[in-house]
């Protein structure tokens, strides 16, 4: 993607107020302001305390990482053998292609956040080294098997995230109320014929400009490829075939994909979404009735909508209620020169207190069982549970494993907004599988080294 996508900044900018008042709440106490982090990019030999390097892809302003901050305070304080210098994201432009770039230059830190498909890419090449053995059993046993699944690349665990992503429907209550439409229930989603009754109801309720906003305003990121695969999932089709991760083509162009598309086509035709890329808060303001995108708008939400903010599961397209999973996790470089320190900070972070300090500052799915149940939006009759209770049902659908993950991401992309844009569904998809079926054979299919 050629920035960051807009789902991450999103992440990135949710209110300080939310996360202080949660932290209150379960006894963590205020986050501070984070100190100037360290410059340098690998861990220091020669010294006694081994220094341990750790990126973040988010600015020192952000909720994230005054969470983590406070984590590496208490582990520098708490034992003397590591020192964890943490810098945050310091620059403009594509972190993931900073990541590319230290690997190259051989300046790559000892503990790396990375958004969770691109752990794929980064093994294959060489850039990060297995975790489990640094990672105790008992932590392992309570972690969410999503997250587990996302971490797992050849066999063996190479990442672990904190938290995990919920994406739905958003909902305002009142127009749903006024369109006399059913309010659809984790165990009956609405059905594709239902979905579509409500968007035609919807468009009728007065105030609302249009019914549903699909978020096109996030372009051609990775947000595509994250928020619409259960749209095609949900119609029996993928972005590729998962057995081998050998080929697109007959599965991303394929009767069911291109199903989805053709009616997601339908959808924009009738009225019932659009194309808006010049704003990003027509649910927010009560333009739109119905929002299709991820946990990390509940805060500004709630601000904005009170009682009237409904999450709701998507839609029963004919193959199930589907979602997406993955979210920003952590992995070990080969490069490291302390990788036990890099997995004893880990192992810290993934403590019951620390997943859900994180989690109660950005809004998301805590990543372990015993932190899900101690949480004020997770836990027994929290506002987010349906997220959870998707993760834990098997709704969720872990992107695909495969180092080819970045091409399928820009080939879906881009094959969306031509979609959108008029272009015929089936000849848009088929350019796209051909062009993730050219990079699996330009890395000859991506062998396991």
């Amino acid at each position: 993607m050629g920035r960051m996508t807009r789902r991450a900044a999103e992440r990135g900018a949710l209110p300080a107020a939310l996360g202080a008042a949660l932290l209150a709440l379960c006894g963590l106490g205020r986050a501070a302001a984070p100190p100037e982090p360290r410059p340098s990019a690998g861990a220091v030999r020669g010294q006694s305390v081994q220094h341990i390097s750790v990126w973040m892809h988010q600015g020192g302003d952000g909720a994230e990482f005054s969470a983590v901050r406070r984590a590496a305070d208490a582990f520098n304080r708490g034992q003397r053998a590591y020192r964890v210098d943490l810098a945050a994201a310091s620059y403009t432009g594509n972190y993931t292609e900073r990541v590319h770039g230290a690997a190259a230059t051989g300046t790559l830190p000892c503990l790396l956040e990375f958004d969770g498909p691109y752990l794929y890419g980064f093994a294959w090449r060489g850039y990060l080294q297995p975790i489990d053995r640094y990672m105790p059993r008992t932590l392992l046993d309570d972690v969410l098997p999503s997250v587990i699944a996302q971490g797992t690349y050849d066999g063996r665990l190479y990442s672990l995230g904190q938290f995990e992503s919920g994406l739905g429907l958003w909902g305002n209550r009142a127009h749903l109320r006024a369109a006399g439409v059913r309010i659809p229930t984790f165990a009956r989603p609405w059905t594709l014929a239902e979905f579509e009754r409500a968007l035609e109801r919807l468009g009728a309720v007065a105030g609302v400009d249009y019914p549903l906003d699909m978020s096109f305003y996030a372009s051609l990121g990775e947000f595509y490829s994250y928020a619409y695969a259960p749209l095609l999932q949900g119609f029996g089709g993928d972005l590729i075939e998962r057995r081998h991760y050998r080929s697109a083509k007959g599965v991303l162009d394929g009767a069911a994909s291109v199903a989805a598309m053709r009616h997601l086509q339908r959808w924009l035709a009738r009225g019932w979404t659009r194309v808006v890329q010049d704003r990003a808060d027509d649910f927010a303001r009560r333009r739109a009735a119905l929002l299709w995108n991820g946990h990390w708008h509940y805060p500004a939400l709630r601000k904005a909508l009170g009682d009237d903010l409904l999450l709701l599961p998507l839609p029963d397209f004919g193959r199930g209620s589907k979602t997406a999973t993955g979210s920003w996790n952590w992995g070990i470089t080969a490069s490291c020169p302390f990788p036990a320190g890099a997995g004893a900070f880990l192992a810290h972070l993934m403590s019951t207190a620390e997943v859900l300090r994180i989690s109660n500052a950005n809004g998301a799915i805590p990543a372990r069982r015993s932190s899900l149940a101690r949480s004020p939006l997770y836990g027994a009759g929290g506002p987010l549970r349906l997220y959870a209770r998707q993760i834990s049902a098997g709704r969720g659908i872990t992107r695909p494993v495969t180092p080819a993950y970045e091409a399928i991401g820009r080939a879906f992309s881009q094959a969306v907004g031509a979609i959108a844009a008029g272009g015929d569904a089936q000849a848009e998809l088929s350019k796209a599988a051909a062009a993730i079926d050219r990079d699996l054979a330009a890395h000859r299919h991506y062998p396991l080294r």
